[in-house]
């Protein structure tokens, strides 16, 4: 092999293994149910003082699940990680975890509060009873992409889930949801 090609080789095996440091949970790093809980309120409080109408929404919503600190890192290969909640009625039903893999031009770190807002109570009831959720297969997101300050009670919404992303950081554009795995889990 020549060393050009060697030496690109190894850079990218170290990138590889650099991400999956950064973006795969282990379990010294996972979060307690106290700790996905108030980064969860953290994350609620600033949709509700950024969108008017928020809490009016979430609150006639049968569920919503809430995914804050949610970490995208990418060198052509890339990788995302979060924990987050899932609540019905204020109070927490369920743990998930936000999982997803990616290949191509991207390059950069990010950090996204997800906010899904289930607005038919079927979609719900098939994202509770699933033992694997994937944006894209299992249901479809609609990512709204509104300014601060926009009213959402005056919006017109009749999509079944709609998510937001709240607290953006981080040096990369691209906000997709297709192929993430969104999977239960049993925090402490």
């Amino acid at each position: 092999m020549p060393a050009r090609r060697w030496r690109r080789t190894a850079v990218l095996a170290a990138c590889l293994v650099l991400l999956a440091g950064l973006v795969a949970p282990s379990e010294s790093r996972a979060a307690t149910a106290a700790e996905i809980d108030a980064a969860a309120n953290a994350t609620i409080a600033t949709f509700e003082a950024k969108y008017t109408g928020a809490k009016k929404m979430l609150e006639a919503s049968p569920g919503v699940a809430i995914f804050p600190n949610v970490v995208k890192a990418a060198f052509v290969f890339g990788g995302q990680y979060g924990e987050g909640v899932l609540r019905e009625q204020g109070r927490s039903i369920a743990y998930f975890s936000w999982a997803g893999g990616s290949w191509g031009a991207s390059i950069g770190v990010q950090k996204k509060d997800i906010i899904m807002v289930f607005r038919d109570p079927a979609a719900l009831k098939h994202f509770e009873s699933s033992s694997g959720w994937r944006a894209g297969v299992d249901g479809s997101i609609t990512l709204l992409t509104v300014g601060a300050g926009t009213d959402l009670s005056t919006m017109q919404i009749n999509q079944p889930i709609v998510a937001f992303v709240v607290g953006e950081k981080g040096l990369m554009g691209d906000v997709s949801f297709t192929g993430s795995k969104i999977t239960r889990i049993h925090p402490k």
